[in-house]
């Protein structure tokens, strides 16, 4: 159970520091209204929804060892200065997770955390690590209402944007069902994920087996 409350414990942080990103980053951009809304803060209570920021993200890492963006800030796009501007809010909570990924690859890295399916720290940080860079690669995906499409977004024509924008409840659904049921889909994501933590130092077995083992502690 302990890794299940240190993981969910940093999921919510790091749920906050990708939403935080976008704010910070709208707000030098032209939105002041963030600031009014309190965006510019690690106050989890301030992102996070019962349902989208927490029960499903969890749910979905403990089904299948993926992560999802729980959190959600407003920005005012008609105050931003530019396109430009735009796309670096977009990007900036994809941001935040790399740095996430960064720090946690640099303590197995330098071997301050050892590859040890034993060690508390090593389980937790491991599937932290897997969550943070498979949320990184769905969230770059150019389908609405991902990142990867509001980086791109803006510079699409305003009627072809507005009907993919449409299509927002129905884009992360297909996506999933993608990952879940099309083996080569499935092969190529995790692949990818794999090939990331293990380039940064990190035994894929003991992140995606060992932290899912004990993530899901009603099981053991």
């Amino acid at each position: 159970m302990e890794v299940f409350i240190v993981v969910t414990v940093l999921w919510i942080f790091s749920v906050c520091l990708h939403e935080f990103g976008h704010a910070i980053v709208a707000y030098y951009g032209g939105d002041h209204t963030v600031k009014d809304k309190g965006y510019l803060t690690m106050n989890p209570f301030k992102y996070t929804h019962p349902v989208y920021s927490v029960l499903m993200p969890v749910l979905m890492m403990a089904i299948g060892g993926i992560g999802l963006p729980g959190g959600a800030v407003y920005i005012d796009h008609s105050l931003l200065r530019s396109r430009w501007w735009e796309t670096a809010v977009a990007l900036a909570g994809i941001a935040m997770n790399w740095l996430m990924v960064l720090v946690i690859g640099a303590l197995f890295k330098f071997g301050i955390i050892p590859n040890d399916p034993q060690s508390l720290a090593a389980v937790s940080l491991g599937f932290l690590l897997q969550l943070e860079v498979g949320a990184i690669l769905l969230n770059m995906i150019p389908i609405p209402p991902l990142d990867g499409f509001q980086a791109i977004a803006p510079w699409l024509p305003a009627d072809i944007r507005e009907k993919l924008f449409a299509m927002s409840n129905m884009g992360p659904w297909i996506l999933f069902i993608c990952l879940w049921y099309v083996a080569p889909i499935n092969q190529a994501f995790w692949n990818a994920v794999w090939f990331v933590t293990d380039h940064l130092g990190v035994d894929s077995w003991m992140t995606y087996l060992a932290g899912m083992h004990a993530f899901r502690f009603w099981e053991n």
